[in-house]
């Protein structure tokens, strides 16, 4: 016969043993199975065996349950941040507001390479290539301490952690993007040869 497997939980550990040594005293003989199942039940704060079991059934239903989904992008605070950015997408000022500051880390997570091994200079690199004020460290701390950015002890070696951004901080990136993919060098290029042109007179040669 198939046996469904129950993992038996309880919230406190020294509660559990003084239920059980207040239930068990007096004995003279060991409970049975049932019996010591209704036991530990009671210490976990059930009323019986039965009512562990339903408890059980009901926390993994919700377990199963799929988590509500992200809330939309607020666009007035997304372009907010962005002015935070120049034209080129540099980093130009850190925003005083925690708020807009975590978005920001999220764009220099996106600019460090996903599932690369690098040491310190390499990743100062990366984020003096993408900020203007002059404080790579406090950007690479910022982006430890908040989990996206992980670390060796002896600080030799750094990797990005993969994780999905927040939707204010996917729609930054995109918006970044997008910006800078309408001032490509070929966009330029070409507007520059187009202004070189010389203008027609109009006169008969």
């Amino acid at each position: 016969m198939t046996r469904t497997s129950l993992p038996f939980c309880a919230a406190d550990m020294s509660a559990l043993a003084r239920s059980l040594r207040t239930q068990l005293a007096g004995r003279s003989d060991p409970p049975g199975h049932v019996e010591l199942l209704n036991m530990l039940s009671r210490a976990a704060g059930c009323r019986n065996f039965q009512h562990y079991r339903k408890e059980a059934a009901a926390r993994a239903a919700l377990d199963r349950e799929p988590p509500p989904p992200p809330s939309p992008a607020d666009p007035v605070r997304v372009l907010k941040v962005a002015r935070c950015f120049d034209a080129a997408g540099v980093l130009a000022r850190w925003p005083g507001k925690l708020g807009d500051r975590l978005p920001c880390l999220w764009v220099m997570w996106s600019r460090i390479p996903a599932g690369r091994v690098m040491d310190e200079a390499g990743v100062n690199r990366i984020l003096n290539a993408n900020h203007g004020f002059g404080d790579h460290a406090l950007l690479r701390r910022e982006l430890v301490d908040r989990g996206l950015l992980i670390r060796t002890r002896d600080g030799r070696e750094y990797r990005r952690v993969e994780r999905t951004p927040p939707p204010d901080a996917l729609a930054l990136i995109r918006h970044l993007k997008g910006a800078a993919a309408q001032r490509s060098p070929s966009s330029v290029t070409t507007l520059s040869a187009m202004r070189s042109v010389p203008r027609s007179t109009g006169l008969a040669t």
